[in-house]
């Protein structure tokens, strides 16, 4: 018989999947089922995101999103901690962008490299 901690060992994660980056933009600041740290999708664009007031793209693409400002963090947690972003959220975006082939944001990329 399973325990609960082992029937429930998984991980939700939203992501949300828009026509352009102004729409994901845009969407961020109106739509009450987006919360901070849900994926946004953009594949016309090739830009993978993360949801917030800001929203911040971890492609090397952003299109209407924020890039991230690289002051040389050496872990994810260096890079994110002041944005107060989910590192587990940040880890499944960029696992995501690598999954469609798209170039990931050389700050990310350099605090998450490929497994």
């Amino acid at each position: 018989m399973l325990t609960d901690s082992e029937r429930f060992a998984f991980r939700t994660h939203r992501a949300h999947v828009l026509d352009t980056t102004g729409n994901a933009y845009d969407a961020c600041q109106v739509d009450e089922a987006i919360d901070k740290g849900h994926t946004l999708i953009v594949l016309g664009e090739g830009v993978v995101g993360l949801a917030w007031a800001w929203p911040v793209a971890v492609t090397a693409e952003a299109g209407h999103l924020h890039k991230i400002a690289d002051a040389g963090a050496v872990t994810l947690t260096d890079l994110v901690a002041p944005l107060g972003f989910d590192e587990d959220d940040v880890r499944t975006a960029i696992s995501l962008a690598r999954a469609f082939g798209f170039a990931i944001d050389p700050a990310f990329d350099r605090v998450c490299p490929t497994e």
